[in-house]
């Protein structure tokens, strides 16, 4: 068995095309932004003052 770096990087390049790339990342972390914003509120409206 040879070793190939420059093949081994080309494998991984390609494979990572073919798991979703970019755009996937950008929406899990697009996603885990929003519910970390609606966490935050749900979880902070809860110790909001009221002055009846």
């Amino acid at each position: 068995m040879e070793h190939h770096p420059a093949a081994w990087l080309a494998e991984a390049a390609s494979a990572a095309d073919r798991q979703g790339g970019p755009g996937i990342l950008r929406i899990v972390l697009l996603v885990m932004i929003v519910g970390c914003a609606v966490t935050a509120w749900f979880l902070l409206r809860g110790y909001r003052r009221k002055d009846d």
